[in-house]
């Protein structure tokens, strides 16, 4: 071998040998470390890690203290003494806007009369202007001892000057008095509308309830927020969102107004939380995105806009979902379709052209096996490979759909509180056989897919723990049911016998549970594939975002009952702390 080449092999050795000795003794910088911790990575082989370091909004370093002190330097350290880690929590399905708007209304959560509501409505009576509308949300009749829908007369006699818009719980329905009536010049002559039913009483009166698509009768005389307004919803809901360990969400159904306010609020550096957004239907918004193109990771990943979100049904508790037999407590009822099935092929058909993700509100048998048919369609004739189609809410099968989403590829976006919440009455509206096919996360799961979830906030709290404790016992968060006892207490069917004990115990229907690991990956790694981010965050890895959660409690190691009362104590986006209790 000529000398030189053994000089020169000689010299490509030693510098292997000394980059690898820089790469193993020379510490990389970081902007933080955080050492002495229990982090959950929730990547593909569960590590538990102990140490994190991060550069700018990324993670660059994660593994042991050992590992992160000799590989790592930094004039930050933090030592959290063996505090738990989560990467930051994911809503699949929530309504931002409408949270922060809902906190600026009259809050009707937990109301369990009609009289309780009207009390809280004339306190803003007495204080707003004649005119002047009065706005409220989260009214169910379902909790009311009467479990009947209620009448404008009652509104009447405590708000005669002004007009009142009370949206129920589920956003499907809306309660207001004879002034909005009045307003809206909706009496008995007033037609329904195609997807929508406007309430009578037995001699054609309307009884100042409208259902979906019924409500923009009166909704369109609502006055709209202007932007102080709506930077101080978006305030209230983005402070909310990071309280309880959310550091993204997707926001379903999105106006032109809301995306200009999140353009400034990024830009002034005002907004800690980000934001996949679907479109609110086709409209002006929707023709000027298929001209301009999707819109991914605006303002340091912030802001996503690349779906188009689509209406089928409306909900079960205003039994307005559109179910493929009648209601089992109103047997002249099968609910209500939003769109012929040829409008939705083409939306589907013309998302799927733009390259745009379609997620589809379906809530009944007969809406997901609607949307299911198209999908397939659309699917057959596009070829791609992974679209990534979402149905959200799935919340009502029957047998033969549900393995249709895994043989599609279509993705089932749930919401666990919804089950816990509704629980108490579904089963009187589907009946004891329908049921079983309600809420099936477990059945959906054992074919194989994903399920990102959700809150539908503010239809349920933002808090993500309320979902994983529901997501992995089927009980509310006093335990109930625990039993067959439990069930004949407080539960209401008129279809079921209740013999099936072990249907109940521990837990509603309990064999449709997930695992305390998938109910966590519903609100981290699921949610970030459903939103095409899962190379961006969903799990604490090396290059990933530095988004992640401090929280009081080990979610995993914790008796399951504690696992509503877990409090976040940090919340970290990008490496920088929004939140700290």
């Amino acid at each position: 071998m000529p000398q030189q080449l053994k000089w020169f092999i000689l010299f490509i050795i030693v510098g292997i040998v000394i980059v690898v000795l820089i790469n193993r003794y020379m510490p990389e910088r970081a902007d933080t470390i955080y050492i002495n911790c229990h982090i959950y990575t929730m990547d593909a082989n569960n590590t538990i890690a102990e140490a994190m370091a991060i550069e700018g909004d990324k993670i660059v370093g994660i593994g042991t203290d050992e590992y992160i002190k000799r590989k790592f330097k930094s004039n930050k350290i933090i030592n959290l003494v063996g505090k738990t880690i989560l990467p930051g929590l994911i809503d699949a399905h929530c309504h931002l806007l409408g949270l922060g708007l809902a906190r600026m209304t009259v809050d009707l959560f937990g109301t369990h009369s009609e009289k309780e509501v009207a009390e809280r409505i004339a306190q803003r009576v007495a204080v707003s202007k004649p005119e002047q509308w009065i706005r409220g949300s989260g009214w169910d009749q379902n909790e009311w001892l009467t479990k009947s829908f209620p009448s404008h007369k009652l509104l009447d006699r405590i708000a005669q000057n002004n007009p009142v818009y009370l949206v129920r719980i589920d956003g499907h329905a809306c309660w207001v008095n004879k002034r909005a009536l009045e307003i809206a010049g909706v009496n008995r002559q007033t037609s329904d509308v195609p997807g929508g039913k406007i309430v009578r009483d037995a001699s054609g009166e309307p009884t100042g309830v409208f259902i979906d698509a019924a409500m923009e009768l009166i909704y369109k005389f609502v006055p709209e927020p202007n932007e102080q307004e709506m930077r101080e919803a978006m305030r209230l809901a983005t402070e909310e969102c990071a309280s309880v360990g959310l550091t993204s969400v997707q926001e379903m159904g999105v106006d032109e107004k809301q995306i200009e306010l999140y353009k400034k609020l990024i830009d002034e550096n005002k907004f800690p939380l980000r934001v996949y957004a679907a479109i609110d239907g086709p409209g002006e918004l929707w023709n000027k995105m298929k001209r301009e193109g999707k819109l991914i990771g605006y303002g340091n990943n912030k802001l996503t806009i690349r779906a188009l979100k689509i209406y089928i049904d409306g909900a079960l508790g205003s039994r307005g979902a559109a179910l493929i037999e009648p209601y089992s407590d109103d047997p002249n009822n099968r609910g209500l379709t939003m769109l012929s099935e040829e409008k939705l092929q083409k939306l589907v058909d013309e998302s799927l052209d733009y390259g745009f993700q379609v997620c589809t509100h379906a809530i009944g048998d007969r809406a997901n096996n609607i949307i299911l048919n198209v999908y397939e369609s659309a699917l057959k004739k596009h070829q791609l490979p992974s679209a990534r189609l979402r149905v959200e809410h799935a919340q009502v099968l029957s047998p033969d759909d549900i393995p249709r989403f895994k043989q599609l590829g279509i993705i089932p976006s749930m919401q666990p509180t919804h089950c816990t919440s509704d629980m108490y009455w579904a089963e009187t509206r589907l009946g004891s056989k329908r049921i079983r096919g309600a809420y099936a996360w477990r059945s959906l799961l054992n074919t194989g897919v994903v399920i990102p979830a959700g809150s539908d906030f503010p239809v349920e709290s933002a808090n993500p723990f309320f979902g994983i404790y529901a997501a992995c016992t089927r009980q509310d968060k006093n335990g109930i049911p625990n039993n067959i006892d439990d069930m004949r207490k407080y539960f209401r069917s008129s279809t079921n016998d209740y013999s099936d004990t072990a249907a109940f115990a521990n837990g509603w229907y309990s064999s449709e549970k997930m695992t305390r690991e998938e109910a966590v990956r519903g609100f981290t790694t699921w949610a970030a594939y459903a939103s095409f981010e899962e190379n961006l965050k969903g799990s604490l890895e090396r290059g990933k975002l530095a988004d992640f959660v401090v929280i009081s409690k080990d979610i995993f190691r914790c008796p399951i009952i504690e696992i509503p009362a877990i409090q976040v104590e940090s919340t970290v986006l990008g490496g920088k702390v929004v939140l700290r209790h």
